[in-house]
């Protein structure tokens, strides 16, 4: 018997535990990341974006590839060394249009399905940020960022050109956004040009309007379509001058696609957020999403459904207490499909027109549902101990198949702990929801530590899905126990419970966070109680903080990433002046006391508990100097601590080598403080 053949049967005989390794976070940079899939226009295949990491270049690749809808046929269609991304179908299903950057720049490329090479489609002078394509074929809408006041295209590069051979680089700004995100402002918007599949002029359907849109920085293709006619453009932005950086009124504005004449603003009466807009196939409807409360960036989305032409708006399932996202239509035009935070999972539901809402999807995180053939629905879906792959269900949620197994091989390899949802009584006794995931190799007997994860938004969840930079199951392969509290103020439960953390940042979260680790205690035995470390970023990163002051004794360590230590100052050193005016009623000056009830920096005489601060030097939404200032203050008090600071990152740690360190390091604090 050969010997390669002796080794892969003594291979296969050998214990599962054997052949594999505790999930870590080598592991998770390493996952291929499914996302952005587009069902072909017969329904019968779908194309979707995998995300491989080159940990040599330290950045990753994206590649478009091709599926049959009942997963067979898998095959790859880009392999190139640049990025291909955001995948188009041609209306005849015979070619793919997508984003790539392997002519120099970002531009509009076509493959043909059935083989081929790729054709560039689009050779403008400015990067192509995103694209849609017309319902007859024959236009391109793209986004681009562009200086308002040139005439030309041509005219944006060279007037950056002659700023970067000036000697002097001081800026001069006269109003906000003076940065936003992780950017400096440099005086160009992002404006929407129709440009000519055939080649021709592009044209800007946003001239003359003083307008930031799609938004920025998360805004994308999603926010703009055609109309069905393909004679105009439907496009999200914000129209509100000086005002920009404390307005949440994202408005619909219609522009013929020649730029002949003004966009026209079709959300006038509404000062919230609208967005998303998606025309039934029939054409017949514009579906939206719409918040109905200014200023307030986490308020409920409706979906609003708009007679087309006529302009006719009604509320779709105004007592679905939930906010929806992903907008599809069915093929009839008779359903829409959306997903939504739901009790700690990402159901699919399916929105029919005539009224009524069905939950189509239980547990888990499903995303981008679409219609495909024999009236089933494509979607994303990914869990606590699975990365997202490619599923299909019948139009009534039952049936559900898997279609791709993009991590075959790398799950083969690792082993995942077990992990299960559980609830308790929280503020005011009213049901909060929390998730345990147990250590790799669980064994009851044992005595394990607690990693305490606290979500950001603070209007999020830690739910059942698969996180690349918060993910429970590296702790559970590093023999932890991961706790995560869906407190007061998360999403998935319902408007009220999302809006009730306004002005009470310190309050109801705590308590929630306070009896959920009590409870996790007591129904969890193999809980350390002594070897407990609390961990967050965002508003998590400002719970810590709060907890370093306000629970003391709660903890053997904390590790704080992108957390506020002041809340006052965070006003006037943040970009996105909306958020903490809501959160807090008003301006620092307006209400004081909103700004210094809940300020962890009021109460740093009681902080004790060794603390590890992590920032991002190109984080301007909690900038750099509040966590500069929380490693001050723990130093100066003599407290251990250790201070983990990326000069290139903003509020998320993005690259791959940044990633591993991280993990590496806040691992290594938390052994250090629970393993002795």
């Amino acid at each position: 018997m050969p010997l390669s053949l002796v080794a892969a049967l003594a291979l296969a005989a050998a214990p599962a535990q054997a052949r594999t390794q505790p999930f870590n976070h080598h592991d998770m940079v390493s996952m291929r990341r499914l996302s952005n899939p587009r069902v072909s226009p017969d329904g019968k295949q779908v194309v979707y974006v995998l995300r491989s990491t080159d940990l040599e270049a330290n950045r990753g690749r994206n590649d478009l590839w091709l599926v049959n809808l009942d997963g067979t046929g898998s095959r790859q269609l880009t392999s190139h060394p640049d990025s291909d991304s955001d995948p188009v179908w041609a209306p005849d299903g015979k070619s793919l249009f997508f984003l790539s950057s392997r002519g120099g720049s970002s531009q509009v490329w076509r493959l043909p399905v059935d083989g081929g090479e790729p054709l560039q489609v689009t050779k403008l002078p400015l990067d192509v940020g995103s694209f849609k394509m017309s319902p007859d074929g024959t236009k391109l809408a793209v986004g681009m960022e562009v200086f308002p006041d040139c005439a030309t295209l041509e005219c944006t590069p060279q007037r950056e050109a002659e700023r970067s051979k000036r000697k002097a680089t001081g800026r001069t700004y006269d109003k906000l956004f003076a940065r936003h995100w992780d950017t400096w402002k440099d005086g160009r918007r992002s404006h929407v040009f129709v440009v000519p599949v055939a080649g021709g002029a592009p044209v800007d359907v946003m001239k003359g309007m003083d307008a930031d849109g799609p938004t920025k920085p998360f805004g994308g293709p999603e926010e703009y379509t055609f109309t069905p006619d393909s004679k105009s453009v439907v496009f999200t932005a914000r129209d509100v001058g000086r005002t920009e950086s404390w307005s949440t009124d994202l408005d619909l504005f219609v522009a013929p696609v020649d730029g002949k004449a003004k966009p026209r603003k079709l959300t006038e009466k509404n000062r919230a957020t609208d967005t998303s807009p998606v025309f039934s196939p029939d054409g017949k409807t514009l579906a939206y999403l719409a918040m109905s409360r200014p200023g307030y960036e986490a308020d409920r989305y409706r979906v609003i459904l708009r007679s087309w032409p006529g302009g006719q708006e009604r509320v779709l399932a105004e007592d679905w207490d939930r906010s929806a996202g992903s907008l599809a239509w069915s093929a009839d035009s008779k359903t829409l499909y959306a997903a939504a935070n739901h009790l700690g999972q990402q159901p699919i539901f399916a929105l029919d027109v005539a009224g009524g809402v069905r939950q189509l999807t239980k547990d888990g995180t499903a995303d981008a549902p679409q219609p495909a053939a024999g009236g089933r629905i494509v979607y994303v879906y990914d869990d606590l101990d699975s990365p997202a792959d490619l599923y299909v269900m019948n139009a009534d949620g039952s049936g559900a198949k898997q279609i791709t197994d993009v991590n075959q091989e790398a799950l083969a390899r690792v082993r995942f702990g077990g992990f299960e949802q559980f609830e308790f009584p929280g503020w005011n006794n009213e049901t909060v929801r929390a998730y345990v995931v147990k250590p790799v190799d669980f064994d009851p007997k044992r005595q394990y530590p607690l990693a305490f994860l606290i979500h950001g938004g603070p209007q999020g969840s830690f739910g059942n899905h698969f996180h690349y930079r918060w993910n429970p199951q590296v702790y559970a392969g590093r023999g932890y126990v991961a706790v995560m509290v869906d407190f007061h103020g998360s999403t998935g439960y319902g408007q009220a419970f999302t809006d009730s953390i306004r002005d009470d940042w310190g309050g109801k979260p705590l308590e929630d966070l306070q009896k959920g680790v009590a409870t996790a205690l007591q129904r969890y035995p193999f809980i350390s109680k002594e070897k407990k470390c609390a961990l967050g970023a965002s508003y998590g990163g400002y719970m810590i903080n709060w907890i370093a002051g306000n629970w003391p004794d709660g903890f053997k360590c904390l590790v704080n990433h992108d957390g506020i230590l002041d809340e006052r100052m965070g006003y006037f050193d943040t970009e996105e002046l909306w958020f903490p005016e809501w959160e807090h009623k008003g301006t620092p000056w307006e209400n004081p006391d909103g700004y210094g009830k809940h300020s962890p920096i009021n109460h740093i005489a009681k902080w004790k508990t060794p603390m590890m601060v992590v920032h991002g030097g190109q984080d301007f939404r909690v900038v750099e100097t509040q966590g500069l200032g929380t490693f001050t203050a723990l130093q100066r008090k003599g407290i251990p601590s250790k201070l983990l600071y990326f000069p290139e990152e903003n509020h998320w740690v993005l690259r791959p080598a940044n990633s591993l360190q991280w993990h590496d390091e806040v691992l290594a604090w938390l052994d250090q403080w629970t393993r002795n």
